[in-house]
């Protein structure tokens, strides 16, 4: 089973770099912290083989998207389907915070606009950051299905390739049995 167990490391491997191309490739990699945290493990069990993906916590909300509160959104699952989104703004939206970092990050906050202090908090936040999370809450984000599409050219490649490397693994294994 050794060629088998190499196979699901290449399959997991080819969905890590796609996965990772895509998030590049759609400009969602400002930080890195998703795209480094992308990973899978192969481990054996009873029944056979396992793999296993890991991504960070927020890496559902950019593969999946989130619906707003005024606009539903969907994404493209691993088998070609389009479906709304698990995720949904209600009440509140994205925090403030984190909108200002992100348009740090991004360099598109406009000039002229001050800071104003939160009636809640008493802290200072940027006015445009309250636009955009106000925003972000009503549409919601759309999906990018950076993983599942991957997943799914992954899971198409499975089933030829799979029976080719059982087919090579008991070729390799076969011993001569004489009678006595």
């Amino acid at each position: 089973m050794e060629t088998l167990e190499r196979y699901l490391n290449s399959f997991g491997k080819f969905v890590i770099q796609q996965s990772r191309n895509q998030l590049t490739r759609k400009k969602k990699n400002v930080t890195k912290s998703l795209y480094n945290s992308l990973r899978f493990e192969v481990s054996t069990t009873n029944e056979g083989f396992s793999v296993k993906f890991y991504m960070a916590d927020f890496g559902k909300f950019v593969d999946k998207g989130v619906s707003g509160n005024k606009k539903i959104n969907d994404y493209i699952t691993y088998g070609g389907n389009t479906e709304q989104s698990p995720f949904q703004y209600t009440t509140k939206g994205p925090p403030i915070d984190i909108i200002s970092k992100w348009i740090g990050m991004r360099g598109i906050a406009p000039k002229g606009l001050g800071k104003a202090r939160s009636k809640k908090t008493g802290q200072y936040i940027s006015p445009f950051a309250f636009l955009v999370s106000r925003k972000i809450k009503r549409d919601g984000i759309k999906g990018i299905s950076f993983f599942q599409r991957p997943l799914g050219l992954g899971l198409k490649k499975l089933p030829n390739e799979i029976f080719t490397s059982i087919k090579e693994e008991i070729t390799n294994n076969l011993r001569t049995i004489t009678a006595k």
